[in-house]
């Protein structure tokens, strides 16, 4: 872009990209935004029109917060530098609690505070004359592309390898945050390449065996001859940096795995200033483990009522309580808390998220139950559901993962993480090209019988070790089922039993001492309701 201005005539004063934004509008207006690539939130004020505009990049991968209050317009990158605005109260919007408590984040365009709203993504908010109005400057292309597999591989190689090697230009140095799953592994091949020198990798490991990917990360560190830095985590380590990680969510967002993600982060930053990371892959090609439970439960729908969903309640009854990660047993809960929908929206949301509609039911107390009782946690979702033009509900469904759960949870822990450390991390699957290309193929590419990332497992055939490429979905978590019965037992009591105005008033505390009680004494794995609670206790103590 800054070439093809200087080509034109525009003398650049700086060496600074933020300049060539400003180039960028003064050529071509609000256009402006519909050439620009990558991550970004943009605020940019015009003096001669007085007119100020916000932009947020086409995937979300950067946030921005905004409050019209009165003739006045408030902006950021977190809430906590808004609330440091006199016109901003800190009053709780229950209809985002409500959906927090459901999908365990606020869902854009929502926030937890009322007033207070995030900028959608592809989008641009334009404030003139005291006036807002948002508009899109970006709209993916639905129209499926019905080509041979062949094709479609070679086109996704193009696609990713140039994503990549994009994201590989730095003035400052650069690693890969490697877990020894699919979609790192893969990166790290195709940087490997790219640099034609070793590259730099890091990964943390855990005691907790359930949770440790160490052993493949040093693998793939070795198959692609990169210089690899690991360190093994204790628990003391994750729970010192608890204070540090709740100082980071002013507002609340119950993933625990933004622990690890901050400690790989900070541990990162020791050695380089940018990495890239496989964040997107499995939203972009059904990678999780709900879209081949929706597999099995479209099968099971042949079969009578008793066997499809009897034949798992017995299963699930008589498995032990295990604090261990994925457990086949809590697997088999969110499988069984999910049947029961028709819609194929609100069936994913319950398997990803935590109090369905019977469990906030009984936790609310009555006043707070009567704020949120006409309210559907899972409306965002469904918009975006809509928004897609696809003709397959599968994959308009991957666009409402891409959406909701992606953007609010996943690509919000990890800028949280990783700029709490000062570390850029850029996401070559998010390549808006990649994933314009990848949206629109058949979705036999992406979940093919029950194997998931169909697509990118057939690329990596002979260039990833065969294990590394079919194993199991790990996920990046820490034990905080077996935490809460030890070392977080002390913290998590005080907040749900100790005097608490905002508890008392929206939270049944009989309701609460069961979840405890039942995750105490092994009768129940509560920790993704326990979690989600004192995520949200906490927030509310400090914001």
């Amino acid at each position: 872009l800054k070439k093809q201005l200087i080509s034109d005539g525009y003398n650049f004063r700086s060496t600074s990209d933020t300049e060539v934004i400003i180039a960028l509008y003064e050529k071509y207006g609000e256009v402006c935004f519909e050439k620009i690539s990558g991550m970004f939130a943009i605020a940019l004020y015009d003096k001669k029109a007085k007119k100020l505009l916000l932009a947020r990049d086409r995937m979300g991968k950067k946030p921005l917060y905004y409050g019209h209050l009165g003739d006045t317009l408030v902006f950021g990158s977190e809430p906590k530098t808004l609330l440091s605005h006199p016109s901003v109260t800190r009053s709780l919007d229950h209809t985002a609690l409500d959906a927090y408590l459901a999908l365990d984040y606020v869902p854009t365009p929502m926030s937890i505070y009322k007033g207070i709203k995030k900028l959608e993504p592809g989008a641009y908010l334009t404030f003139h004359e005291g006036k807002v109005s948002i508009r899109k400057f970006w709209n993916p292309a639905w129209d499926e592309l019905h080509i041979p597999l062949e094709e479609a591989i070679r086109t996704f190689e193009e696609k990713f390898v140039a994503a990549i090697d994009g994201r590989l230009i730095s003035d400052v140095p650069l690693g890969i945050f490697l877990s020894g799953g699919l979609d790192s592994s893969s990166i790290a091949y195709y940087a490997a390449r790219l640099k034609g020198e070793p590259i730099h990798t890091f990964s943390i490991g855990f005691e907790e065996k359930s949770f440790d990917e160490s052993v493949y990360a040093k693998e793939v560190a070795a198959h692609v001859k990169s210089i690899h830095h690991h360190k093994m985590l204790t628990g003391k380590d994750s729970l010192a940096a608890l204070p540090q990680v709740f100082f980071l969510l002013d507002e609340p967002m119950a993933d625990a795995s933004i622990i690890p993600a901050y400690l790989l982060s900070r541990y990162t930053k020791e050695y380089v200033t940018v990495a890239l990371g496989g964040d997107g892959g499995d939203e972009l090609l059904a990678g999780y483990p709900t879209f081949q439970a929706e597999r099995m439960f479209s099968m099971l729908q042949h079969f009578p009522q008793v066997i499809r969903e009897g034949l798992p309640c017995k299963l699930y009854e008589k498995l032990p309580t295990s604090y261990s990660n994925f457990s086949l047993k809590f697997k088999l809960e969110k499988y069984l808390d999910g049947i029961g929908e028709n819609n194929i929206v609100n069936r994913h949301m319950r398997w990803l998220g935590t109090f369905n509609g019977s469990d906030r039911s009984q936790l609310y107390t009555k006043s707070a139950q009567a704020e949120v009782r006409q309210n559907d946690p899972y409306s965002e979702t469904k918009r975006y559901f809509a928004e897609s033009m696809s003709a397959d509900e599968h994959n308009r469904l991957l666009y409402a993962y891409q959406r909701s759960y992606m953007m609010d949870q996943v690509m919000v822990k990890v800028d949280r993480a990783s700029m709490f450390a000062s570390l850029e991390a850029r996401a070559p699957f998010l390549d808006y090209e990649l994933v314009e290309f990848v949206n629109r193929l058949p979705y036999s590419m992406k979940l093919h019988g029950m194997t998931g990332k169909y697509l990118l497992k057939k690329l990596m055939e002979g260039k990833l070790p065969k294990h590394i490429i079919h194993r199991k979905k790990k996920g990046f978590g820490i034990p905080v089922g077996a935490w809460l019965c030890g070392p977080l037992k002390e913290w998590a009591e005080s907040l749900l039993f100790d005097e608490n105005p905002m508890r008392n008033e929206l939270f049944s505390s009989v309701y609460i001492s069961d979840l405890w009680n039942e995750h105490q004494s092994g009768v129940r794995d509560h920790r993704k309701k326990l979690w989600n609670l004192l995520t949200l206790l906490e927030w509310g103590k400090r914001y």
